[in-house]
């Protein structure tokens, strides 16, 4: 039983997403506190898959460096919606690192795919302890696609929550999906599922 395939505008919001972590040559406009350490990370994780090209360290460091950057519980937390007030503290502790190993697995897949497409940041704001970093990403063919990452400072560092590409929100398709997986079957099913390493919608396309 395979949990069911969003539509086509969420798979390739996700493509987008960990596409967009992994741009070369980025343009900086109207840079703050959220989108220099937005930008620090993403050339750090670039000078990373460069060198390794793939080996079982390059791909151990990039996830270090997306478990600094991603603010994982919080994710986690808005992407099971109403089901995480229902869950235990074992079972909090527990789903947490298996959302994270979710959406690791795609955004390292597609950082090795990276074929020279560049990003613009376009601007960001801030209010109290939550920002919004707005960026363009510019494929080759010319095309623009708006993306913006939602962040929350957490001791001093902002963490990214979500993502939204093209008025898609990451977390609001994995909740979508999560959802329909506890309302059918049970959370127990989901958890199995992922635990199995299965995805909870179609591997996402290369754009």
């Amino acid at each position: 039983m395979h949990i069911p395939t969003v539509m086509k505008t969420s798979i390739r919001a996700f493509a987008a997403t960990v596409l967009a972590l992994a741009l070369l040559v980025p343009q900086i406009v109207g840079a703050g506190a959220p989108t220099d350490q937005l930008k620090s990370y993403v050339e750090r994780v670039l000078k990373t898959a460069q060198a390794g090209r793939g080996s079982a360290s390059e791909r151990a460091t990039i996830r270090k460096l997306a478990d600094e950057l991603f603010d994982w519980q919080e994710m986690a937390q808005r992407s099971l919606g109403p089901h995480w007030r229902e869950r235990s503290p074992a079972e909090r502790q527990e789903f947490v690192p298996l959302f994270a190993d979710l959406v690791e697995r795609g955004y390292i897949s597609k950082i090795e795919q990276y074929d020279g497409e560049k990003i613009q940041y376009t601007g960001e704001r801030i209010e109290g302890d939550l920002a919004t970093v707005r960026t363009k990403v510019i494929t080759k063919q010319g095309t623009e696609i708006p993306i913006d990452y939602r962040m929350v400072l957490r001791n001093g560092r902002w963490m990214i929550y979500d993502v939204d590409i093209e008025g898609v929100s990451l977390v609001a398709n994995y909740r979508t999906q999560f959802n329909s997986v506890v309302r059918r079957s049970s959370y127990q099913e989901l958890v199995k599922r992922m635990k199995s390493k299965e995805q909870p919608a179609a591997s996402p396309p290369t754009r």
